[in-house]
């Protein structure tokens, strides 16, 4: 796509077919905004989203989208435009919104709160949801002015198992296939009506750790007589802390978390064992080597030192994702043309954060963007992740009309 340069093409194309799609998506806001609050008050955690998947389904054969079960409780979605070819083979666009929820209790007191304990949607994934489906609706309406066909990716386990790679294993992007492909994500960062594009690299690499730190159990009163995994695992907590801080140019990224320590099974015992659970998130692929390379040793060596041992086992977690700088000027040229240029923000610095629609931009020309849902006035600007998660429900007319737009800027265009 790297004859796509300067995004006018789009924005003819667009306005030709659709003159007010923002518009149009807020005279649906509020049934957008009923299913996302469904889906905020049914949350399911990954490849659990029964109810989800047969919702989104329902809606999508109301508007006439034949669709299907994939990747266990993901859906494909697909839309054939009906209008006349100009010529060439017809243009393929895949639209992907995450669907699952955290195992996170709610603590928002709110009419469309959580009704299933320990589980909430603390990252916007219902929002996503919701939002491809007013995206649905809206390109159900204008099938008749493109040819070609949109691919509808609803996608389970974004927050555990990774459902992306499953779903394109069973030929989400084939058949057609797929010239690009577009996703979003609520932003706490940025005002409801901006989003935010980034070239290049958006998000990290992730890796997962499971370490087992091994002591010799002894009676408390005597700890002579045994090595305490417990202060083992305390030292290793400190000399990780040095990892990326002396071991990683400070003009890179890379960020070292340990969020499970489980050890000891009584308080006059010592322990013999201590269980850590650790992420290593990196930006580049020589800094992910080396930082992952150092957190064994540096693990291995205090343990020994203090008379244990340890063993550490990595687990791969996502690929970085990398954004097609030609998706990324039809991103922005779309989000100028329905926003204005001073609500499309420019974002300098990748996220340590990762996403698995990485694999779909690994696959395919892709672009992700972030979609602003914060209002500062009404306390909306907590970060993902946290019992008190939520959006200003203004963004979602916003990530429908930008989603159409990208859409129908591929299906109409000629620079794909």
């Amino acid at each position: 796509m790297s004859e796509m340069t300067d995004g006018k093409m789009e924005r003819a194309v667009v306005e030709d077919t659709a003159p007010d799609l923002l518009g149009r998506a807020r005279e649906l806001a509020e049934w957008v905004r009923e299913l996302r609050e469904e889906f905020h008050a049914h949350p399911e955690l990954g490849f659990a989203e029964a109810r989800t998947s047969r919702r989104v389904q329902e809606e999508l054969e109301k508007l006439g989208i034949s669709c299907r079960t994939v990747a266990r409780t993901g859906v494909l979605g697909l839309l054939e435009g009906t209008a006349p070819s100009s010529g060439g083979a017809p243009r393929v666009v895949a639209l992907r919104a995450d669907m699952d929820a955290l195992p996170i209790q709610e603590d928002n007191e709110v009419p469309y709160a959580s009704r299933t304990p320990g589980v909430m949607h603390a990252c916007g994934h219902d929002a996503h949801t919701a939002i491809l489906l007013g995206a649905a609706r809206l390109l159900a309406e204008l099938r008749s002015r493109f040819s070609g066909t949109v691919k509808f990716l609803f996608q389970p386990a974004e927050e555990s198992d990774g459902g992306a790679e499953p779903m394109i294993r069973e030929g989400v992007l084939e058949n057609p296939k797929v010239d690009a492909v577009f996703g979003l994500h609520v932003c706490p960062e940025l005002e409801a009506g901006r989003i935010g594009v980034k070239y290049g690299q958006m998000c990290a690499a992730s890796d997962a750790l499971d370490i087992v730190l091994r002591g010799c159990s002894s009676h408390g009163a005597y700890p002579h007589g045994g090595v305490d995994a417990v202060a083992v695992a305390g030292y290793v907590l400190t000399a990780l802390q040095s990892v990326v801080s002396r071991n990683v140019d400070p003009r890179d990224s890379a960020v070292v978390t340990v969020g499970v320590i489980r050890g000891g099974t009584a308080r006059n015992v010592i322990a013999d064992r201590v269980e850590m659970e650790a992420t290593v998130r990196t930006l580049l692929p020589e800094t992910r080597e080396k930082v992952n390379a150092r957190v064994a040793e540096v693990v291995k060596t205090v343990a020994e030192g203090l008379g244990g041992s340890a063993e550490v086992r990595r687990q791969e977690g996502y690929v970085p994702l990398l954004n097609d700088r030609a998706l990324v000027d039809l991103v922005a040229a779309s989000g100028t043309r329905l926003l204005g240029p001073e609500n499309v923000e420019v974002l300098e610095t990748a996220s340590l954060g990762v996403e698995d629609f990485a694999y779909f931009a690994q696959a395919v020309p892709g672009a992700f963007f972030r979609l602003g849902s914060a209002n500062r006035e009404k306390g909306l600007v907590v970060e993902g992740h946290n019992p008190h998660f939520d959006i200003d429900p203004a963004c979602l007319p916003v990530g429908v009309a930008v989603t159409v737009a990208n859409a129908l800027a591929v299906l109409c265009g000629k620079g794909v």
